[in-house]
């Protein structure tokens, strides 16, 4: 990886992903990704990519922005690790991926969270007492009752945005994501997160893996199948990931994969971008957006020094904005 050269032959094929390095055994490394950064790779033979995080510093500067319960840090943390994987598998700079889930009787109002060239927010409003009253562990069901994930696709480079939207069914939010892939997409899918904390904090890690079917970078993606023999034995393999491996500090990105694929002819590895919070608010941009009211409308939001506070809720700031 990275420059190294790895045992097997080259071909077209090594491209799936249009570039990267071949992967060698963890003993060969010079460098290894652990966490707050992406690892993306390829199985050439399989037809199938894949990206691997782990949030460490990144996800407790944003998860200590509010004082959020365990239920609810466990739930935030699974979704920015969600929307990391998602985020980085777009092209182009400032590409940005949104998950929002909304929710009709559910103890949570609202969840949103994005990834935009490596930074990530987050935010959760939820109702406390209510919560409290389900217990430790809440089911998906009981936080978000009948919910809805959207998921949001923003490209500036073509200035196009997709969105497609799923019913917050089965046990995670991986699993919503996992069927937004295969309805919206087309696109088989696995997703597996972890997410652990304790007293240093809290961790989160995950794994995504895509089976590109019979269509690489380039060429026409046909007979897209759950059954594909590829497909099953990818997904076969990547299931066995346990989630004390997704968190464990001292486990390599690369050295969980090689674990997984090792069997494989050829696995390449692609380091990521670098991981961080990324709230995006200033003075500068609330005064753009409060800009595009009228004035009366601005007059309203005024106190009585005739200042316009903005409350931000991913970062818990207060950006007073002057007249």
């Amino acid at each position: 990886m990275r420059g190294e050269t790895l045992t097997g032959h080259s071909s077209a094929r090594d491209l799936l992903s249009g570039r990267g390095t071949p992967y060698l055994p963890a003993m060969e490394q010079t460098s290894e990704t652990f966490s707050d950064r992406v690892l993306g790779f390829t199985i050439p033979d399989r037809d199938a990519r894949g990206r691997s995080v782990r949030l460490d510093g990144s996800l407790e500067k944003i998860l200590e922005a509010h004082d959020y319960p365990p239920a609810i840090k466990h739930l935030l943390a699974e979704a920015l690790t969600i929307a990391t994987l998602m985020g980085a598998l777009l092209k182009g700079d400032g590409s940005q991926l949104t998950l929002q889930a909304q929710t009709e009787g559910g103890v949570v109002d609202l969840l949103v969270c994005d990834y935009r060239d490596g930074e990530l927010r987050g935010y959760v409003k939820h109702d406390a007492q209510r919560l409290d009253e389900l217990g430790a562990n809440p089911s998906l069901a009981a936080l978000f009752g009948k919910g809805y994930l959207a998921v949001t696709f923003d490209l500036p480079s073509t200035k196009q945005r997709y969105q497609g939207v799923v019913p917050l069914e089965g046990d995670s939010l991986a699993s919503a994501c996992e069927a937004y892939f295969a309805q919206s997409e087309q696109l088989p899918t696995l997703i597996r997160i972890g997410v652990k904390s304790g007293p240093l904090g809290t961790v989160a890690g995950g794994l995504l893996i895509q089976h590109l079917a019979e269509g690489e970078v380039g060429r026409e993606r046909l007979h897209v199948r759950l059954d594909h023999p590829e497909w099953e034995h990818v997904a076969t393999m990547a299931g066995s990931t346990r989630h004390e491996e997704l968190v464990d500090p001292e486990l390599s990105m690369e050295a969980l994969v090689w674990r997984l694929f090792h069997e494989e002819r050829e696995v390449r590895v692609e380091p990521g971008s670098a991981l961080s919070r990324g709230c995006r608010c200033t003075v500068e941009h609330f005064t753009d957006v409060l800009s595009r009211f009228p004035e009366t409308e601005r007059d309203d939001m005024r106190d009585e020094t005739g200042a316009i506070v903005v409350d931000c809720a991913f970062c818990s700031r207060k950006f007073p904005i002057p007249a």
